[in-house]
């Protein structure tokens, strides 16, 4: 087989965004745009990939890590340019190159290899990615004479005849390798932006006799730039309407897409149901036959079979099978709940574990703890873990049951099968099978409010 390489053009700062964040590095359904574009092209079987950067470099490559080799553009003066400056890893391989922009997120590797498939069996040295277009308005044009491409000419240059023309440069393209490279060494910048545009390569290996040949994909959204906000917008919701479908396709019910949010890189199983207004994020995994929502947001969590999440909130913690949570819970980053527990309203549970069976049915907050199996929290228990200084640890051992209203100030440890009286604020540890009482002993002073009065009238 050939070898494959790709350049992929994350140079441009992308002033249209009106952001400090770098144009490839906005998300799209919670991935940045050129990670997108990694992801799709590494399905391919490509040899070397380059990322040309320029503009927040650093971050860029922060980003990718070692997904890929980098090539710097330290000027922007045009995409031919940057496609020179990854030269020095890939000029003098034999092989085909695919160019792409890392701010088209939805192109997919289906295109991609259609395209290195067409470009092989045309014999070309170059192939154009093309699409037609409902309004090709400030796109370049796809000029052809008997079927094959004659040149591409810009909006701006084009003739009455050939704006008609709705076959439109997507701005990715196959090229012969080692072809590429000597015909960059020909553009010129002779032109309005002063700047080196690789379809002058087209030009070029056309005027030398070369084969071009295009490719038209069947999905104009996937050929997608994102320039501006607006575009972003767009594609965030054509990405999002590809995920969530391919999730009904697996067997995930969404009651209203529309108002569902899926992360691209969320994992979720057959004949669990996603109610309304619930946001999945990040690397979230989500077992079969759970229920989501409404109104739910959920970031990096792993979570088993069989569990209910109703009106709360999950960040990078472990939920467990047949577990219940909500409504209005809050279950913060590395918690771990165990199968069977439950987790009612107003409930905070924050860096702790939950033994299975366990419950927290209201108003309740567990930061710092290890709670056992079995363990009842009643309403308005609270582990108090930090002093103002320091965070400490509250055990709570295997069927232990803990009173409403009880404050366990850490460091404390309650013994398998305790009890703690309602209204206790425990300060020392229990002992197992232990009642522990921890509240001022009640006074009644009879004929007092009376006295009060008197003396107010007085």
């Amino acid at each position: 087989m050939d070898k494959r390489y790709a350049v992929i053009l994350a140079a441009g700062r992308g002033t249209r965004m009106r952001s400090s964040l770098y144009k490839v590095l906005h998300p799209v359904c919670g991935k940045p745009m050129v990670q997108h574009v990694i992801d799709q092209i590494s399905q391919l079987s490509i040899d070397k990939i380059v990322a040309v950067v320029g503009h927040g470099a650093e971050k860029v490559k922060a980003e990718l890590g070692e997904n890929c080799e980098y090539a710097l553009q330290t000027e922007q003066l045009g995409t031919a340019h940057a496609v020179m400056q990854a030269g020095a890893a890939l000029e003098n391989l034999d092989g085909t190159t695919i160019v792409i922009c890392g701010d088209t997120p939805l192109i997919t590797a289906d295109t991609m290899s259609a395209l290195l498939k067409h470009h092989k069996e045309t014999n070309a040295k170059a192939t154009i990615l093309t699409a037609k277009a409902d309004d090709p308005t400030g796109y370049g044009r796809i000029v052809r004479a008997d079927g094959s491409v004659k040149k591409i000419v810009e909006h701006k240059d084009a003739n009455a005849d050939e704006l008609q023309l709705t076959e439109i440069n997507t701005g990715t393209y196959c090229f012969d390798n080692k072809e590429l490279f000597k015909a960059l060494k020909k553009v010129s910048n002779d032109n309005v932006q002063s700047e080196y545009y690789l379809p002058d390569v087209i030009e070029i290996l056309k005027n030398e006799g070369e084969t071009v040949s295009a490719y038209q994909t069947n999905s104009f959204d996937e050929t997608l730039g994102v320039n501006d906000r607006i575009a972003l917008s767009q594609a965030e919701k054509i990405m999002r309407e590809r995920i969530n479908k391919l999730h009904m396709k697996n067997g995930v019910s969404l009651i209203d897409p529309d108002s569902t949010y899926i992360s691209a890189d969320a994992v979720i199983g057959e004949d669990t149901v996603i109610y309304p207004g619930t946001m999945i994020m990040g690397e979230t995994e989500i077992g079969s036959n759970c229920t989501i929502g409404p109104h739910t947001e959920i970031k990096d969590c792993k979570i088993l079979n069989g569990t209910t999440i109703r009106q709360s909130v999950s960040h990078d913690s472990e939920i467990g099978n047949n577990v219940a949570i909500g409504p209005f819970a809050h279950i913060r980053p590395l918690s771990v709940i165990s199968d069977k527990v439950k987790v009612g309203n107003f409930v905070e549970i924050k860096k702790s574990t939950m033994g299975e069976g366990s419950k927290a049915s209201h108003l309740s907050y567990i930061g710092d703890a290890e709670v056992g199996r079995d363990v009842n929290l009643g309403c308005g228990s609270i582990t108090v873990n930090y002093d103002g200084k320091h965070k400490f640890l509250t055990k709570i051992e295997d069927g232990a049951f803990i009173g409403c209203n009880s404050n366990l100030i850490a460091p404390v440890t309650i013994g398998k099968g305790a009890y703690v009286a309602a209204g206790s604020t425990v300060t020392d540890d229990v002992p197992s099978e232990a009642l522990s009482v921890a509240r001022a002993r009640q006074v009644n002073k009879e004929g007092y409010v009376s006295r009060l009065k008197m003396n107010k009238n007085s």
